[in-house]
C-alpha cells in the first residue's frame, strides 16, 4: 500500500503559527522533506524543529534560495524520486513548505511531479500575506477593495499598470527590486501609503513606511502592502 506525500504549509517563521493538523501529520510521518539552501540550515525546518519527535528520515532538498533564481529542474526531479521512493514502500512524507504549498511555494514543483505516481495531499499554512498585515496593524482589504498579489520583479511598466489598476495590492519577491519598486509607487503618488514588513513573525521583524527604507535591496522574507486609500477601512 504506498504511503502519502504530504505538503505541509509550516507558516511564515512563527513556530507556534503551524495548524493542528499540520502538526498531526509531521509528527506522524516518518520521512519529512525540505527545501534547503545550496550551504547551511532550512529556514523551513527551523520553523518545525521545536515540534520533531525525533528518529525520522529526513530529506533536504538543496537548491539555490533567495537570489532571484529558479531551481533547475533536475534537483525538483531527484527530490520527486527519493520521496516517490519512499511512498512506493508505505512510507509517508511530510514536505515542508513555507507559508502556504499552493502560493507561490516550492511544493507545488513537487506536487506537479508526484501527483500521478502516489497519493498527494495539501495542508493549507498561514500566509505571509496575513503574517505581514498583523505585523503592519493593517487590513489588506475591506469592502469591495481589488486585492492584487504583484511579484516584484515584473517590469517597471508591468508594476505600475498592475498597481494602478487595483485597490490594494501585496507585493513579494522584493529583494533586489526594492530601488525599483520605490520609484514605481513614487510616480504614482503612492509612495506614502506602502508600508514594508521584513521577516514577519521573527525575532528580527522590521516594519517601516517605504520611504524610510534605504538602499536598493531587501532580504528575501520582505514584503511592500500599498492600498489606494491608504488604511483599508477609510
Amino acid at each position: 500500500m504506498s504511503g502519502t506525500v504530504w505538503g505541509l504549509g509550516v507558516g511564515p517563521g512563527d513556530p507556534e503559527l503551524l495548524t493542528l493538523k499540520a502538526l498531526r501529520l509531521l509528527r506522524a510521518a516518518p520521512v519529512i522533506a525540505y527545501p534547503a539552501p545550496e550551504t547551511g540550515d532550512s529556514f523551513a525546518r527551523s520553523i518545525v524543529a521545536p515540534h520533531l519527535p525525533g528518529g525520522q528520515e529526513e530529506i533536504a532538498i538543496r537548491m539555490p534560495i533567495g537570489d532571484g533564481r529558479f531551481p533547475k529542474d533536475e534537483i525538483y526531479d531527484r527530490a520527486a524520486e527519493r520521496i516517490a521512493d519512499h511512498a512506493a514502500a508505505g512510507r509517508d512524507v511530510a514536505v515542508l513548505c513555507e507559508g502556504d504549498p499552493f502560493f507561490y511555494g516550492s511544493f507545488l514543483y513537487l506536487y506537479a511531479r508526484l501527483v500521478e505516481r502516489c497519493p498527494v495531499r495539501v495542508v493549507p499554512g498561514v500566509s505571509s500575506l496575513m503574517a505581514c498585515a498583523d505585523a503592519c496593524g493593517a487590513p489588506l482589504a475591506a469592502r469591495n477593495d481589488t486585492l492584487t498579489v504583484i511579484p516584484a520583479p515584473l517590469p517597471e511598466d508591468a508594476l505600475a499598470a498592475r498597481l494602478a489598476a487595483g485597490d490594494a495590492a501585496a507585493i513579494i519577491k522584493v529583494g533586489r527590486h526594492l530601488g525599483k519598486l520605490r520609484r514605481v509607487l513614487d510616480s504614482l503618488g503612492m509612495l506614502d501609503r506602502a508600508r514594508y514588513v521584513e521577516r514577519a513573525t521573527l525575532d528580527a521583524q522590521r516594519i517601516l513606511p517605504l520611504a524610510e527604507v534605504s538602499g536598493d535591496a531587501a532580504p528575501y522574507f520582505s514584503m511592500v502592502l500599498v492600498h489606494s486609500r491608504g488604511e483599508a477601512w477609510r
